[in-house]
């Protein structure tokens, strides 16, 4: 019993020395007012469905749809006409302002719920043009209003894609996730991919070193923040018209190397 307790008293001190091997290289606390911050963010705008029949048109520069207002970074999907489409939301990157190859991203958030909302906590390959799936995608966080509290992690390659049904992907249950914030984070060298909630890793992707086919995550990477309205898979049952407007809150945003 004294080896055991030694042990757990170590503990803490073992991991604070893994964790200051890390240095934090970006971030975002969201402690200003109005638009997001351009020297950071992005928004990218369209409503062509954005390859899976979304429903949303992603706008720029309103603060309806995207703005930080008490610390905290507001993603809003909203029920209005708009460029003909019936919803507008918000699709936030970091592309030429962020991009990292290996390190952990950390992502506080409280994410929306209802049927047909579908947020979204993910990476891209940087390269340019992007090819997808070859050039690579990591989902940190998606979770699917329909079914409610079942947050997914998944990987996209050319070998491993959604499309061909043979993606990477796993599944944890938080019963709060639309009530409290979690941490949602990866955490990815030259040998593998881990996705974490609140620090814990629930998936895991490992390099099979057979090519770029199978791993493409050598390339850097951008993050993006999202909610999509519908769509493919956000849709699959349906769209609930009475929930809207709808919100993702960020508390922040950490990239460590």
């Amino acid at each position: 019993m004294k080896q055991i307790s030694f042990l757990f008293f170590l503990l803490p001190f073992a991991l604070s020395a893994q964790q200051k091997k890390m240095k934090l290289v970006w971030n975002d606390e969201f402690k200003h007012s109005g638009l997001p911050d351009s020297s950071k963010w992005t928004a990218e705008t369209g409503g062509h469905g954005w390859g899976n029949n979304e429903l949303q048109y992603y706008t720029k520069g309103r603060l309806e749809n995207a703005r930080v207002e008490h610390g905290k970074l507001i993603i809003q999907a909203i029920k209005e006409d708009y460029e003909n489409r019936k919803y507008t939301s918000a699709r936030l990157v970091t592309k030429h302002k962020g991009e990292w190859q290996y390190g952990k991203i950390e992502v506080r958030a409280k994410l929306p719920r209802g049927r047909g909302t579908w947020p979204a906590i993910w990476m891209l390959g940087s390269t340019t043009p992007l090819k997808w799936p070859d050039d690579g995608e990591i989902d940190i966080m998606e979770h699917v209003g329909s079914n409610q509290g079942f947050v997914h992690a998944s990987v996209h390659t050319k070998k491993y894609n959604h499309v061909q049904h043979t993606q990477k992907t796993d599944t944890i249950y938080l019963n709060d996730c639309s009530e409290r914030f979690h941490v949602y984070g990866v955490e990815w060298s030259a040998d593998s991919v881990k996705v974490s909630v609140d620090r814990k890793v629930y998936f895991r992707f490992a390099n099979e070193h057979s090519g770029y086919a199978a791993w493409p995550f050598d390339n850097k990477m951008f993050l993006l923040l999202n909610i999509a309205a519908g769509g493919n898979w956000g849709g699959q049952k349906g769209v609930d018209e009475s929930i809207w407007p709808q919100r993702m809150e960020i508390d922040y945003v950490r990239v460590y190397q």
